[in-house]
């Protein structure tokens, strides 16, 4: 399918081939028949993915942040591979569209398959031919409404949204300052719900198409629009301020006071500054508001992701409610959008379009993009391929599940240097990643969903690299299709799941490895040495500052297990090697807010030869090392000091360069899938089996 993106590295915008995305329970596969390409919000996207390093640090402060916490813990090139990354992403365009349902999750609720669909959110109703929406951003469109008209839908609830926030109702005095297409819809939106409608703006085309519907459209000249707006609204001034205008100065809300009345509301919907004297504000009493996008439900990942609706006794109106309101209005005549539509696009002609907007040659308001008819339902699963196909390369063929920044950038190079040489095909959620991990790490083809990858005939070994919640299910499939499997921890979240897996694996006759990487890193390998020549019980203390979790970010679902389960497994697993008995007990202790991402755990581990370990994890920041391991063994003291050095008694016997041991790791299963030594599966899942069981006495306690 064709898709439109914005590389973050900037460049102009492009139209990629790509797979089309697979949809989870709570998710919606729309074939799209229209978008709507909204001038102000991707002219800005589209314009800081051009800018430089530093203009885009300065408007992301806190992934600037990120990245010299991430240079503070693991160096500086760390930090550079993690920037590279990320400009090597790309931005999916769009967020308001219209469709036909091709495909419904099974945990989604009020849509059927061939039903016409209003969507919304940003990364989801995108500018593509396919789209995965979730659910709750799906509303059924009314009989009479076209596709093309309900593609306004998700834009629409965004001043909708904003004129529910103001509390302005039937004959209120409204003035919607900025009258590009946000502020159109905002005017519209306000008329029909019985305001009155004033808008300002200097430019003629807007002012003109705003009067053809009926507002009272002024072009802003300072005291003169003042006095307009007094004798328009008897001497009062404004019962509700609308800001939609796309201006980054302090000068539309600097604006606002003088046109309202006492203890009137001014609500900020546009990107816009704020003034820094609060006087104006304080002098009227005034109620300043920020119209966070669509409506209740936004940027919730409850709501979103996992399709948890509010109470509608409770919340009346959320995003979706807000869309189905929209629609309502086009069904019944009382919202016009159609004369918004300025110029209108294919999806291949879209740097045309995007080009307009940069430009800015001609008025602009809508830009629609409209799209071909699939020519048959098979098109959405075709495989993208990159390169010709190499069966003639040595095997094993390699196909690779998850392509995010952990995936490609350490995992991906691990394998490369462990002489794998065959990389057949990629599959991610969203298509594009995937369309760009095969361009830029040389595999054959990209592909949609998982299914696709297991069953290539030409892939033997299976890479699993995606969030935690779906390992098990993967592994399990990949195992009893007869592939070699590579599953990065956590192998399985429930000690069922971690059953069938095992069950798979001991019926398979394949290779099973968990991502416990560190067993293979140097320092620990001479500890183990070491190590090898006490025979008395070892004392195990193993601590980690790991740093907190950023924001937004995917380990913060609770779906995917949290850190314990996520993280502190590997730690679990490279105690057990350094002892090099099997775990007999296990339990744990939290503290702190894991849903905040300052979580801590302290776990405790007993094992067979009468050895014990304690592991203290927590989200401090790494800014004396990450990791250090201490063992005391007869009159031995090991001390392993971030992969860097291991020291006996306090002789240094080992130092290097930080390795954590991926690349030995990845040669080990190489070898193992080529008929030499096996992995240490069964200690693996030992490791794996003991961090459920303590994950579990921690909940309890």
């Amino acid at each position: 399918m064709k898709q439109i993106v914005q590389p973050v590295s900037g460049g102009r915008v492009q139209v990629l081939d790509v797979p089309a995305p697979v949809i989870g329970p709570a998710q919606v596969l729309v074939r799209t028949v229209a978008s709507v390409i909204s001038p102000g919000t991707e002219r800005a996207v589209t314009a800081l993915a051009r800018s430089s390093l530093l203009a885009k640090a300065r408007a992301r402060p806190d992934l600037a942040r990120q990245v010299v916490r991430k240079a503070q813990s693991e160096g500086i090139p760390a930090a550079a591979r993690a920037v590279r990354s990320r400009l090597a992403a790309d931005l999916p365009l769009g967020y308001s569209a219209a469709g036909l349902v091709v495909e419904v999750g099974d945990a989604v609720e009020g849509i059927a398959v061939g039903q016409l669909v209003a969507t919304g959110g940003a990364g989801h109703a995108s500018h593509a031919e396919f789209q995965a929406v979730p659910g709750l951003l799906c509303a059924a469109v009314p009989g009479g409404v076209p596709a093309e008209d309900a593609a306004f839908a998700t834009l629409a609830s965004i001043p909708l949204h904003a004129l529910r926030l103001s509390g302005a109702g039937l004959g209120s005095k409204v003035v919607v300052l900025g009258l590009g297409l946000v502020g159109q819809l905002a005017a519209r939106l306000a008329k029909a719900s019985g305001c009155d409608v004033a808008g300002i703006d200097p430019d003629p085309f807007a002012r003109e198409t705003a009067a053809q519907a009926g507002v009272l459209a002024l072009d802003e000249s300072g005291d003169a629009t003042t006095d307009q707006i007094l004798s328009w609204s008897r001497g009062r001034g404004a019962d509700a301020v609308l800001v939609c205008a796309a201006d980054r100065s302090p000068r539309p809300m600097s604006r606002a006071p003088a046109l309202c009345r006492d203890r009137a509301a001014v609500v900020m919907v546009g990107d816009v500054g704020m003034p820094s004297s609060r006087a104006p504000f304080y002098d009227r009493e005034l109620s300043v508001l920020f119209a966070r996008s669509y409506g209740p439900g936004r940027y919730d990942p409850s709501y979103e992701a996992w399709g948890v609706d509010y109470p509608v006794g409770h919340v009346r109106w959320t995003e979706g409610r807000n869309q189905e309101a929209v629609l309502q209005l086009l069904a019944s005549g009382r919202l016009r959008v159609a004369d918004l539509v300025t110029h209108s696009f294919g999806i291949g002609e879209a740097d045309a379009a995007f080009r307009l907007l940069e430009e800015r040659t001609e008025p602009c308001l809508a830009i629609r993009l409209s799209y071909p008819a699939a020519s048959h339902p098979a098109d959405r699963d075709r495989p993208v391929r990159l390169r010709p196909s190499a069966a003639d390369r040595p095997l094993p063929g390699v196909g690779w599940i998850g392509a995010g920044a952990f995936s490609t950038g350490t995992l991906l190079p691990a394998f490369r240097d462990a002489g794998f040489e065959r990389f057949v095909v990629v599959a991610t959620a969203s298509g594009v990643s995937a369309r760009r991990a095969a361009e830029r790490h040389g595999f054959e083809k990209a592909v949609s969903g998982a299914a696709a990858v297991i069953d290539d005939p030409d892939v033997s070994v299976v890479v699993i690299a995606t969030p935690h919640e779906v390992h098990a299910e993967l592994a399990r499939r990949a195992l009893s299709a007869g592939r070699d499997v590579w599953c990065e921890k956590p192998l399985a979240l429930t000690g069922d799941d971690l059953d069938e897996v095992e069950k798979a694996w001991r019926g398979s006759g394949r290779q099973l490895a968990l991502g416990f990487n560190r067993r293979w890193s140097p320092a620990v390998q001479a500890a183990q040495r070491v190590l090898a020549e006490v025979t008395a019980p070892k004392l195990i203390v193993y601590r980690i500052a790991a740093g907190r979790v950023p924001d937004g970010h995917w380990y913060l679902d609770r779906r995917q297990g949290g850190r314990l389960l996520g993280e502190v497994c590997h730690f679990v697993d490279l105690a057990q090697a350094l002892v090099g008995a099997d775990i007999e007990d296990a339990s744990g202790v939290l503290t702190g807010d894991a849903a905040q991402g300052n979580d801590g755990v302290a776990v405790a581990l007993r094992f067979a030869d009468g050895s014990v370990a304690s592991i203290a994890y927590g989200s401090t920041p790494p800014v004396a090392g990450k990791e250090r391991i201490e063992v005391l063994a007869g009159s031995r003291q090991v001390i392993i000091e971030d992969f860097r050095s291991m020291l006996v008694n306090g002789r240094t016997l080992w130092r290097g360069r930080q390795d954590k041991g991926h690349s030995g790791h990845a040669a080990a299963f190489r070898q193992a899938v080529r008929g030499g030594a096996e992995i240490p599966t069964e200690a693996m899942l030992g490791a794996m089996r003991a961090t459920i069981r303590a994950a579990a006495r921690a909940r309890e306690a």
